[in-house]
């Protein structure tokens, strides 16, 4: 079978949740096609399925004058470049029997754009956004997914099928190296990760994030790490279809750069791969999915309600019963001091959280069993069609 993995966005971090899968795809003898829109994309996919990466096709996709020249404006409020690149190449795509992703405007290839195809979703992350429990969901044929806490709110939600999904685990996790802690700072004091997201709404940078470094820039008694979304300073006006809010982002004063104990990173593979979440002693965020990251090692979490959230007993919010939840930057100097004595109850929510938020099964890698679930899928489906 012809197995087309799609990787059609402005940043790297969605590789890492599907990549894996396609050395255990060529090792069950299938036929991979690696389809990438950027040359930097194409560079991290070929860097984590190396061992494979001889055995797979590599397709770059691109749009034309016109789209580009679209694009200038209209990239600072939909992801026109993404649906361009899938609008352009619907013949590289029916060439394929079934195409994966780890997101959800591909659906757009079968709602809007007519193609015959099976689409397979993985989605990049396990966070409690609403934005990942959306009706386009439904367009997906086979959704494989990291646990059972995201397979029940789809199911209550009817987005997928009892036979159109697998849970398999998290294929991000077979990349990492959890015995390597890299030290970012030359001393012992303990390292706070901010990790703001970048949703208009729902993002502490917005409204709290210039007063967070201010603070961490007056004080010497921890190291900050600023790694946010990758996805925050790549534009500087953002969107929030969802939430219909549109805001500017806003810049990080020179004052604030270069400080021995202050690291900013905007963007780097360290923003994506875990570097950080494992190199931190605390966790300063607010909607980014990471915090199920960190919680692989439970340890104190602090989250900001920027937007006067009313989070209790929501959905969408359930990561922020692990931890202590602020809505002023005054409040966290204590919040700081009293995280580490405050962590022993948190401690076992995370725990308990991380059970429900990723199946492990120590002798099978989460990619080994996706790329099962994979051929078993469309093999099943020959068969019917035949």
């Amino acid at each position: 079978m012809k197995i087309g993995f799609l990787f059609n966005h402005d940043c790297i971090h969605q590789i890492s949740h599907t990549a894996p899968i396609i050395c255990e795809l060529v090792a069950l003898e299938q036929d991979v096609t690696v389809i990438t829109s950027s040359a930097e994309q194409e560079a991290h996919v070929r860097q984590t399925i190396a061992s494979c990466s001889d055995r797979v096709r590599f397709v770059h996709i691109g749009i034309g004058r016109l789209a580009r020249a679209i694009n200038v404006v209209a990239k600072s409020f939909l992801p026109f470049q993404r649906i361009a690149n899938l609008h352009e190449n619907v013949r590289l795509f029916a060439g394929l029997d079934a195409l994966v992703v780890p997101e959800t405007t591909s659906a757009l290839l079968k709602s809007h754009f007519g193609l015959d195809i099976k689409l397979i979703y993985f989605p990049h992350g396990a966070g409690d956004r609403s934005i990942g429990f959306r009706n386009v969901t439904r367009f997906f044929d086979l959704v494989l997914l990291p646990g059972a806490k995201t397979r029940d709110r789809m199911l209550e939600n009817h987005l997928i099928r009892p036979e159109g999904h697998a849970v398999v685990g998290y294929p991000k996790f077979d990349t990492v190296d959890f015995s390597v802690r890299r030290r970012f700072f030359d001393n012992d004091r303990p390292t706070v990760l901010y990790n703001p997201h970048f949703d208009p709404i729902l993002s502490s940078w917005w409204d709290m994030g210039l007063e967070v470094l201010e603070w961490f820039a007056g004080q010497d008694d921890y190291n900050l790490i600023f790694a946010p979304h990758v996805m925050l300073f790549r534009r500087k006006v953002h969107v929030s279809v969802e939430h219909r809010r549109i805001r500017l982002r806003r810049m990080i004063p020179e004052r604030l750069r270069n400080l021995p104990h202050i690291r900013i990173d905007t963007g780097s593979q360290y923003s994506v791969d875990m570097s950080y979440t494992l190199a931190a002693d605390i966790y300063l965020g607010d909607a980014s999915s990471q915090i199920y990251e960190w919680i692989y090692r439970p340890r104190p979490c602090i989250l900001l309600n920027s937007h006067g959230a009313d989070w209790q007993g929501n959905p969408n919010y359930t990561h922020w019963n692990m931890g202590q939840v602020i809505d002023r930057v005054s409040a966290l100097p204590h919040a700081l001091a009293v995280a580490q004595e405050q962590q022993q109850p948190y401690a076992q929510r995370q725990k308990e959280a991380f059970q429900a938020t990723f199946l492990t099964v120590p002798s099978q890698s989460a990619a080994s069993r996706a790329a099962r679930e994979i051929v078993h899928f469309l093999s099943q489906n020959k068969v019917l069609a035949a």
